[in-house]
């Protein structure tokens, strides 16, 4: 089989529903931090809403810059299991003592609870960036195939939407079962449970997946030459500026609703199902999109998908808060808009690195991945940041009845702001430059060079 072909060769079904089950055990992480990290802070760890955002803010700021550093250094790496693949077995069981340090409580006084809190999410975050950053490369590198890719993402985010929607509907019934009235243990447990559960399946995929796509020619070139080339791809630069602002749009949304069913629907109780329907949709979403990509180019969905996204999470500003069937319609309705989201945008991050290899004759597949992810991180620390200055701002006090300005903040962070945000989105990806019909050229002129060398 000639290197062409077999970059070009799908992967199994194993590799698939293992490359899947990647993003469910980071989804153990990911959407615990999204869902339930800040309100962890303010009514459990005892931080107030201000110090706890801003927090968040700057950890993932400093974290955020972790991601092209380990991307050059997985583009780097050189082993006989590949480039990507050995970082998910050494950095499996860090990742999952990092976890459970991060949602322990010291008893300390509240500025050696700040320092603490400070080093335990950076440390977590920078591990997580350590092997999340070659897991999104790997994408990249185990088929060449266009629709492949759609498909491999896919799974991807069945599992992670998945993972998210075990975590949303699991983790406060795990806290509440393994702590009893003590919350601090019952957070820690839980993390100790879900670390082992990642750990089990980076392994798996570590032994299943492999790397078929290689550069057309191995040149040692600086890191910063990897960001400079980046700078002037046009795809991958609407791609960036995509990934911050709809990832602004969905930690908002997520972050904020804990607290919307909390305080202003006034039904704790149903805080693990009301996201837990909406991960099963965007799960649904997710595992959609081959088939809408069929029929549909990857652009113009992601614009139709945004402005649907914009438009009923506006909507639920007129929502009074005793419909609470009405809420759960239109929050299954936004994660089937929103599910295709992911899959799409990570298959255009490898278009995009294929479009870098096409302009500049070098491929920097982990670094193309890290930067979207430093743009991803960017955008939830910006929202757990307005979440946190609004609630504060408008007199937030933890575990009690919320004032009517509170309440109003609150659903404005689930409604107006994320829509705002998502029609943002497809304005942006209305200047998206490569089209199908570009990519299908430009891999033939790669699959043309490959073959000459």
């Amino acid at each position: 089989m000639t290197q062409d072909a077999k970059a070009a060769a799908p992967p199994g079904w194993l590799e698939k529903i293992s490359y899947g089950s990647g993003d469910f055990g980071f989804n153990l992480y990911w959407t615990t931090i999204s869902a339930f990290l800040l309100i962890f802070y303010t009514d459990s760890f005892g931080l107030n809403a201000a110090a706890a955002g801003t927090m968040l803010l700057t950890t993932k700021l400093v974290d955020a810059f972790a991601d092209p550093i380990m991307g050059a250094v997985a583009d780097r790496t050189r082993t006989k299991w590949g480039r990507f693949r050995p970082w998910l077995l050494w950095a499996a069981v860090p990742l999952a003592a990092s976890g459970v340090l991060t949602f322990t409580t010291p008893d300390l006084d509240s500025t050696a609870k700040l320092i603490y809190a400070y080093a335990t999410f950076a440390l977590m975050m920078v591990i997580y960036s350590v092997i999340n950053i070659p897991y999104g490369a790997l994408s990249g590198v185990l088929t060449s195939e266009p629709q492949a890719r759609t498909q491999l993402n896919s799974f991807r985010f069945v599992g992670g939407f998945l993972g998210g929607t075990f975590v949303t509907y699991m983790t406060p019934k795990l806290v509440k079962a393994l702590g009893g009235a003590n919350e601090v243990l019952g957070w820690q447990l839980t993390m100790t449970i879900y670390g082992v559960i990642a750990c089990v399946l980076f392994v798996t995929l570590f032994l299943t997946a492999r790397e078929r796509v290689e550069p057309v020619a191995e040149q040692k070139v600086s890191p910063w030459k990897d960001i400079g080339d980046l700078l002037q791809n046009r795809p991958w630069l609407i791609m960036f500026v995509l990934a911050l602002v709809v990832m602004v749009t969905i930690s908002t949304r997520m972050g904020a609703s804990a607290y919307y069913i909390k305080y202003y629907v006034g039904r704790p109780d149903q805080t693990g199902l009301f996201l837990t329907v909406y991960g099963g949709a965007l799960a649904a979403g997710s595992l959609i999109t081959p088939l809408l990509t069929r029929f549909i180019d990857k652009r113009r969905l992601l614009i139709i998908l945004m402005v649907l996204v914009g438009v009923l999470s506006s909507v639920f500003v007129f929502i009074p808060k005793d419909q609470i069937g009405l809420m759960y319609a239109l929050q299954i309705a936004i994660g089937l808009c929103l599910g295709p989201k992911s899959p799409l945008t990570f298959s255009m991050y490898a278009d995009c690195a294929d479009y870098n290899e096409w302009k500049t004759g070098r491929r920097a597949t982990a670094m193309t991945f890290a930067a979207a992810t430093f743009s991803q991180k960017l955008g939830g620390a910006l929202a757990s940041f307005v979440i946190a200055s609004v609630l504060a701002s408008l007199g937030y006090v933890a575990n009690q009845a919320q004032s009517g300005a509170s309440q109003t903040g609150i659903v404005w962070l689930v409604s107006v702001v994320p829509g705002a945000m998502a029609l943002l989105a497809a304005v942006i990806m209305c200047f998206y430059n490569l089209t199908d019909k570009r990519l299908a050229d430009i891999q033939a002129a790669l699959a043309e060079r490959k073959a000459q060398t």
